[in-house]
């Protein structure tokens, strides 16, 4: 585990292999880096792959007054900078998926590829307004029960019935763990992430590449009228939205295959 500085606080990295890329992986609200362990042991032969710990995530640092989004995609910009990382591929899960947007389209310059996992399922539409007073809910709970929100949004929109219970007890646990200033001010931002998704999609190079788990379906007239520089979508079996924990081998043969057509795209570009 190596460390950077980004915005006064400790960013936790670990870097693996070497390759014709870079494949820098950014986890999920309230996980960690080690979600990734089994895209590491499959992709660091081929390439030079990057995970880190997003601030207050794993064993990144908590010394931050204010938490925002941005601030977390800045991390990521100042890892690829302090790395001084090339023809970087863009892995996001979750949260993380929405933070490598705000990076690859504040930072455009050495990201070749943009991939996000079991995520904008509904790009760059805002929630109906009916569920504004879940929203309101979950929010104001979060305050008075902050671990048991977090458990409790985990098991009804990310967990499901038949996901195996190894599964739900290390997400439930980590969502119970989890680093609650940060959790509060983040919370908020994650139901207006749609305002973001719509000002910074024109600005992405990269085609979108989805990867997402069919256990909850993807608006495709949603990717067609707001993935402006175009997408693909790949859906891979799975009862919820930690592929990485539930299906490694399908999300890396998945991955792969993304992989190689951004290369294979930037090669005759180039």
């Amino acid at each position: 585990m190596q460390t950077i500085i980004s915005n006064g606080t400790p960013i936790s990295y670990n870097t693996y292999g070497s390759g014709p890329a870079t494949l820098l992986f950014v986890h999920g609200s309230f996980i960690d880096q080690t979600y990734w362990k089994e895209q590491v042991a499959f992709f660091k032969e081929k390439y030079k792959v990057v995970t880190m710990d997003l601030a207050a995530h794993g064993q990144s640092g908590t010394n931050r007054s204010e938490w925002t989004l941005r601030g977390m995609a800045d991390d990521i910009i100042n890892l690829i900078r302090a790395l001084n990382l090339e023809r970087v591929i863009l892995i996001g899960h979750s949260l993380g998926a929405n933070l490598i947007l705000m990076a690859a389209t504040t930072y455009p310059d050495p990201v070749i590829g943009f991939i996000a996992v079991d995520n904008f399922k509904n790009l760059a539409t805002p929630l109906p307004p009916e569920y504004d007073s879940q929203v309101e809910e979950i929010i104001e709970n979060s305050k008075k029960a902050y671990a048991d929100t977090n458990e409790h949004y985990a098991r009804m929109v990310l967990l499901g019935p038949e996901t195996p219970q190894w599964i739900i007890d290390k997400v439930v646990a980590a969502c119970r763990a989890a680093y609650e200033p940060m959790g509060q001010q983040t919370m908020p931002q994650f139901f207006i992430m749609d305002r973001i998704e719509r000002e910074v999609l024109p600005l992405l190079r990269p085609k979108m590449n989805l990867i997402n788990v069919n256990y909850m379906p993807t608006n495709v007239e949603a990717l067609e009228k707001h993935a402006v520089n175009g997408y693909s979508l790949i859906e891979i079996a799975g009862t919820c939205h930690y592929p990485m924990l539930e299906s490694p081998k399908a999300l890396n043969e998945a991955l792969d295959e993304v992989i190689d057509e951004v290369l294979q795209v930037k090669f005759t570009d180039s």
